[in-house]
């Protein structure tokens, strides 16, 4: 930091124009990483930074008011003549970033802010009218810049460490020592800010290129948090939609079980009344009568004989009308019991009626199902057959010419195997360190046969089949430090699958059998 007083003398011109040429790149790419940052270094202050409040011009005088004393580096540049000053650990509250003088000595003054949060700088950038030499003065909290008169020469300010602070002293009193001395403390305090301008635009570049990548990492994880928190709402949504859905189903069967039960105890209830109340009818009724013909029988034996007659007659009637009154009830409750019969028929009717129509609806839907497998079934098998008439039609065409060695199969194995068809389902590729390992995946253990010529090698596997396309598609591997440059299953024929390996040179192979599992396995290239 500059120690207040100190003056400032003017380079030679062809060493300013060459510092002030580095520095004007310096400061051209530090510009478009760190101007983005002035609005939000405004926004807030933290107390240990110095606050820069206010700046004011007055003639060829600028004053910059901050809350502590500065800590500053200053430099020029020309075309057009500018004056830059660099406020370490400061901050600017309440100042425009571009404030229009014209004046005649002073055209503008532009501010701007770089670095972090903790290391900020505030950047002041004055231009001039013309080139002119500089006093710039640090007064408690404020600093002071002031042009000290018209000419060709310009000034440069430069905040110089304590170890070189009687250096600046000497530069101070410049007019009292001879000019070769002032060059060499100019080219000193010259190289001292190139240094410091190549510092802070790498650590302006460091703390930009780190805040982006914080940024993109924390937008990353904002992502993909609010991505696992919709899709777990959306499984919740969807849980709670089936639970209220069964809930609704249960309750919907439970109400109309309730109903029926319902139905059922009333229709009971309403069959014992009336059979209660018809009984407890016809018991009155027999022993009133039983009341009457005893009264008329006593009646009858105190008369004479032809009252007797007469009332035999009468009991003869009135045991006729019981009769018939106890035949009649006797009806009525066979009624009733074939109407309650009947109802529990029709009922149960209903019920094996339902059991029966959803018995056929499970029939159909199964047969649905079966007819479904048999056609998937019968496109399976017709692709197969396509497929092994396509292999043949190769394998006719790609023969070896008249007089060409036949390939003869150089390993074989699998043992026994049972005489169920085989299934292929994988065919891949995998990169170690010292190797490569092709692999093959089948339903259960297979017989096969690994034969070679050249730069190839076969893998025929016996009586099996490819089911799915996907394996028959070519694997690239021409690209990895492997002999192994591509890998080919195809359909051959009388029901065998082969696997093709190109090698970009011929090497020595190993093959093995494990489970459904056949692996070769090819050494690196100069192993």
């Amino acid at each position: 930091m500059e120690p207040p007083g100190c003056v400032l003398a003017s380079r030679p011109s062809g060493e300013r124009q060459r510092e002030w040429s580095m520095k004007a790149y310096a400061v051209s790419l530090l510009g478009w990483v760190l101007v983005p940052l002035v609005a939000l270094a405004q926004q807030s202050a933290p107390a240990d930074l110095n606050t820069i409040t206010g700046i004011t011009v007055s003639g060829g005088t600028v004053e910059i008011n901050g809350s502590k004393k500065p800590d500053f580096n200053s430099f020029t540049m020309t075309d057009p003549p500018r004056l830059v000053i660099d406020v370490s650990g400061a901050v600017f509250q309440g100042v425009e970033a571009e404030l229009p003088v014209a004046n005649g000595t002073v055209t503008g003054i532009r501010t701007a802010m770089y670095g972090t949060e903790s290391a900020s700088i505030a950047r002041i950038l004055i231009g001039y009218e013309r080139e002119v030499e500089t006093d710039i003065q640090s007064a408690g909290n404020k600093l002071v810049v002031k042009v000290l008169g018209a000419g060709g020469g310009t000034a440069v300010a430069a905040n110089t460490p304590p170890a070189q602070q009687q250096g600046t002293a000497e530069i101070a009193s410049a007019t009292n020592t001879p000019a070769g001395a002032n060059a060499q403390d100019a080219a000193r305090a010259a190289a001292s800010d190139r240094d410091a301008q190549d510092k802070a635009a790498k650590a302006a570049a460091d703390a930009a290129r780190a805040d982006r990548e914080n940024q993109e990492k924390a937008a990353a994880e904002a992502a993909a948090r609010a991505k696992e928190d919709a899709e777990s709402e959306r499984k919740k949504q969807e849980e709670a939609r089936l639970a209220s859905q069964r809930q609704d189903e249960e309750r919907r069967a439970s109400e109309e079980a309730a109903i029926a039960e319902r139905k059922r105890q009333e229709e009971d209830a309403r069959v014992a009344a009336k059979r209660a109340e018809d009984e407890r009818r016809a018991t009155e009724q027999a022993a009133a009568d039983a009341k009457r013909q005893q009264a008329e029988q006593a009646q009858a034996s105190a008369k004479n004989t032809a009252e007797e007659r007469r009332a035999a007659a009468q009991a003869a009637a009135e045991a006729k009308r019981a009769e018939a009154q106890a035949a009649a009830q006797a009806k009525r409750e066979q009624a009733e019991q074939a109407r309650t019969a009947a109802a529990d028929a029709k009922r149960q009717q209903a019920e094996e009626a339902q059991a029966a129509a959803q018995a056929r609806r499970e029939e159909q839907q199964q047969a649905r199902v079966a007819a479904a497998e048999a056609k998937r079934q019968q496109a399976a098998e017709a692709r197969e057959r396509r497929q092994e008439r396509t292999v043949a039609s190769r394998e006719s065409t790609a023969r070896p010419s008249q007089g060409s060695a036949a390939r003869e199969p150089r390993e074989s194995g699998g043992g026994a195997t049972s005489s169920r068809r085989k299934t292929m389902t994988l065919v891949g590729f995998q990169q170690q360190p010292d190797s490569s390992r092709v692999f093959v995946r089948t339903n259960e253990p297979v017989r096969y046969n690994v034969s070679d010529a050249g730069n190839q090698v076969v893998l025929e596997l016996e009586n099996t089949r490819v089911v799915e396309s996907n394996n028959t598609l070519p694997l690239d591997t021409h690209f990895f430090p492997s002999a192994v440059s591509r890998v080919e299953a195809v359909p051959g024929a009388g029901h065998t699958v082969r696997v093709v390996i190109q090698l970009k040179q011929g090497v020595r192979y190993q093959t093995r059998q494990e489970g459904g599992l056949i692996t070769l396995d090819f050494p690196r290239p100069g192993r």
